[in-house]
């Protein structure tokens, strides 16, 4: 991927990794985002989608806390450590920046405003305001304080435990993150908070269904990054081998021998890899409707 080091430009990062800090890849840390599909239920969630960057007036639906907090516990405060960043950081800073900026101009298309999420750096633990995670979980987002968390340390897992080597596959799992922020600032994930309490036994098939849009809104970011003439060859190679190598079909096979489609909570590894290519052939986020 090609991408500017622009030193002292790192307002979208916090560093708290002599704070003590930590993460999980996909959603919410401490369980799943997601529910049931439940007929005039769901249609409120792409309604929400549709008039927000289609037209049509009205407003966002509320912001829902984290479906599954963790235990209740006080939000970190920001510590910012300014050692000097390495290459990695300052990949992740321009990344983070890069995919911010995008949505930026996506909502100010569509008149409205858009809050940038800042993306926390951590090592082995860390506190936030959906409660105390480490590293073991992955990057992840926390809807209740609108903010990325992710150990640096993931990206070699990321090439080495999953195979998805590259810089693009390390921007995707960022742009997945903030897709999770996206879908929060819209209020999907409050309106998917309530679909799954009104169905609790479709818990997962939401939880599916709004990280595949995650992976789509990602795939939305890369369209505008191609668009940028910032993509090199064999980068959607990378993004497209990462999103299928986290798949949950590929995860449990690997880690169990066996896979159970019912306990997916994050999509097939054929089905992030196509939502991520949706998102990134039409750039468009009226693309990544998949609750229908």
């Amino acid at each position: 991927m090609r991408w500017r080091r622009t030193p002292g430009d790192s307002s979208d990062i916090q560093d708290r990794r002599r704070a003590g800090g930590g993460g999980g890849f996909g959603g919410i840390p401490g369980g799943r985002i997601g529910g049931g599909i439940g007929g005039a239920g769901i249609v409120g969630v792409i309604v929400a989608l549709l008039v927000l960057f289609l037209g049509g007036g009205g407003r966002a639906f509320d912001v829902g806390p984290s479906l599954e907090p963790f235990p209740a516990g006080p939000a970190a405060q920001d510590n910012v450590v300014d050692d000097g960043p390495d290459p990695l950081e300052e990949f992740t800073a321009f990344v983070i920046r890069d995919v911010n900026d995008s949505w930026v101009v996506a909502f100010e298309a569509a008149g409205r405003s858009y809050e940038r999420a800042p993306l926390v750096l951590f090592a082995n633990a860390v506190r936030t305001a959906c409660g105390d995670a480490t590293s073991a979980v992955g990057p992840f987002y926390c809807p209740a304080d609108g903010r990325v968390f992710l150990d640096l340390g993931f990206f070699r897992e990321l090439e080495q435990r999953f195979g998805a080597p590259g810089d693009f596959a390390q921007a995707y799992v960022i742009a997945h993150e903030v897709g999770h922020h996206v879908q929060n600032l819209l209020g999907i994930m409050g309106q998917v908070q309530a679909l799954q309490a009104e169905n609790p036994t479709q818990a997962n098939d939401l939880s599916v269904r709004l990280e595949l849009q995650a992976d789509c809104l990602a795939g939305v970011w890369a369209h505008s990054a191609y668009a940028e003439n910032q993509l090199e060859e064999g980068d959607l190679e990378e993004g497209l081998a990462a999103a299928a190598a986290v798949g949950d079909d590929r995860i449990q096979e690997r880690a169990t021998g066996r896979i159970d489609p019912d306990s997916f909570t994050h999509g097939t590894s054929e089905q992030r890899r196509e939502w991520f290519l949706r998102g990134f052939q039409e750039g468009t986020i009226a693309a990544c409707d998949t609750f229908s």
